[in-house]
């Protein structure tokens, strides 16, 4: 148990605020890989009960007509940061994709704050319910300086300061803005479907009774899913949470495991460049809040 814990001790030997990158990468890749991917794919899921975000999610037919596509280059694009860090080439490469095709859709700055917040507040939920471990209060801060950094390198205004901030714009905004719209519903409906699909087809219609179980109520409301039964709800919560039991138990990891060692990422079995990755807007199309002119020069190669 003492070396189960021995690299939490070594995140907190570090500064979250001058060390966030190193501390943010030992929990997602060496601490809570598959607890980050799962809810990370929740915090972007959230987003669609945003009329505003699910509705233009479904004009673009990315994630209905190409669910795993847009699920692959987006994991592959933030895991880029995280592996290689914001000065690198390759963390660049994936600021500047990301920012190249924000620019072609009029999107406002509080949709992509609120994104922004899912990043930073659902993987704590998630871990405190279902981890090894709790997330700690480090890791927390480390978590809110990481997805301050990268909004700013994607222009978003008035991001929140600390983790608290962070969850509070959360829920204000979820408050204020969840609810029904059917292109969002459709969108929703296509997620899910494509999580069923990386198993046996056989096992489909439970493994899709077994996401509705894990959204909360505002979710099922805004999506208008019907309740789950409290057994069922009961039965698979308590499953995750075992498997977070089960895994306190087993020796740390020794080696990294970046999202793009996923066997969900299915769509480049012959490799990939970051630069290629995600839509590529027509040149010259604009309507993304980002003002490029205010990032520094040496991260502009558009």
């Amino acid at each position: 148990m003492q070396r189960r814990y021995a690299r939490l001790r070594q995140i907190r030997s570090l500064d979250p605020e001058k060390d966030f990158l190193a501390i943010y990468r030992l929990s997602a890749v060496y601490e809570f890989p598959w607890d980050f991917t799962r809810a990370l794919e929740l915090a972007l899921y959230r987003t669609y009960a945003v009329p505003s975000i699910g509705r233009l999610l479904s004009q673009t037919a990315e994630l209905t007509d190409r669910t795993q596509k847009r699920y692959d280059d987006t994991a592959l694009l933030l895991d880029a940061i995280v592996e290689h860090g914001f000065d690198s080439d390759t963390g660049r490469a994936a600021v500047r994709r990301i920012n190249h095709m924000h620019r072609s859709y009029d999107i406002s700055n509080d949709d992509m704050r609120y994104v922004l917040c899912t990043f930073v507040v659902t993987p704590k939920r998630w871990i405190d319910a279902y981890g090894w471990r709790r997330f700690s209060r480090h890791e927390a801060e480390a978590s809110a300086v990481y997805y301050r950094t990268l909004g700013r390198h994607l222009g978003i205004r008035d991001i929140p300061g600390c983790y608290e901030e962070f969850a509070e714009c959360l829920d204000a905004y979820e408050d204020a803005h969840f609810g029904w719209d059917e292109g969002a519903r459709a969108v929703s409906d296509a997620t899910i479907d494509l999580m069923a699909s990386w198993y046996p087809r056989p096992l489909a219609p439970a493994l899709r009774a077994v996401t509705v179980v894990l959204l909360d109520p505002a979710l099922l409301k805004a999506f208008r899913y019907e309740e789950p039964h409290p057994l069922s709800k009961a039965l698979v919560r308590r499953a995750v949470w075992l498997r977070g039991r089960a895994v306190r138990l087993l020796p740390p990891r020794t080696a990294p495991h970046y999202a793009r060692q996923n066997p969900e990422i299915k769509g480049y079995p012959d490799g990939y460049r970051v630069d290629e990755l995600g839509t590529h807007p027509v040149p010259g199309v604009r309507g993304c809040p980002v003002r490029h002119m205010d990032l520094p020069a040496a991260r502009r190669q558009d």
